[in-house]
Order: C-alpha cells, then structure tokens, then sequence
C-alpha cells in the first residue's frame, strides 16, 4: 500500500463506517496518462449506484481539502465486487476455505495463473490447496466466482 493509499484510507474510514459502509480497498494507479484513485466500499446487503454516489459525495470536499494527490486524478467511488481482488491480510483470512485466482510474476509448476481452495497464509506465503506459493511472487489474488 503506498503512502497515498494509507494517508486516503486513515482520512475517509470514519467518513464511510459512519454512513454505515465498510472501506474494503483504495487503490491509486495511473492508467495510460490518467491518475485514478479508487475507492472500494461494501455492506453486507451489497453495495448500489446510490451508496457509491452518497458515499463519493460524503469523501470529496476532504480529499480536495486535505489535497494528498497533488496531480489531477479521478475519484472512482465502488463495490469490490464478487470476483474481489485480495490484497490484505484481514481480506485473506475472510476467504479461507473459498476458490481463489493467482497470478504469478513467474511460473510454479510451470504454471503462471493458478486456481484452488486458499488454506492459510502468513506474512511469507500462502497455501492453495497443497501448494505454497511466496507472496513476493504473488501478482494478484482474487476471488474466484464460477459463473
């Protein structure tokens, strides 16, 4: 998580729980010439186009007044969604015992996307099915939903 994303998340989680939403990610990326800050919110009954709007109106007058991104960017306010992207501990251990996408950097098993029950992690690794498989390696980790 980079010093934007941290300095976002300790600043708008108070904003969001107390409109009775849970912060799930933010993520801030440049795709192509554009900056993109990305607010990722969920509920427990999923997430509608009026949450997300409640909730960018709620978190953008601070953004802009605590001014973090000095570039120009866009503010992308949505749910994480069913095939949901894996990127901390507490989000891990929410899914154990489910079917989980990985994306390596580099093959294991000759293999660079594999698919399986995710078992356990630690900060060094994490288990899908009996393979262990070190985070550092670890491009991306989602949920995997079978349609």
């Amino acid at each position: 998580m980079s010093k934007i994303e941290k300095n976002v998340e300790d600043l708008i989680t108070p904003i969001i729980t107390n409109l009775g939403y849970k912060l799930y990610d933010v993520i801030y990326e440049k795709e192509a010439k554009d900056y993109y800050l990305r607010i990722f919110i969920d509920k427990d009954t999923g997430i509608s186009l009026e949450d997300c709007e409640k909730v960018n109106n709620a978190i953008t007058e601070i953004l802009d007044e605590k001014d973090y991104i000095k570039d120009p960017y866009f503010l992308e306010v949505s749910s994480p969604g069913v095939e949901r992207i894996l990127r901390k501990d507490w989000q891990l251990k929410e899914n154990i015992g489910k079917e989980v996408e990985v994306k390596l950097f580099k093959p294991v098993n000759g293999e660079k996307t594999i698919i399986g029950i995710l078992n356990d992690f630690d900060e060094e690794k994490i288990k899908i099915n009996d393979l262990e498989i070190e985070r550092k390696d670890i491009s991306l980790i989602k949920v995997k939903y079978n349609w």
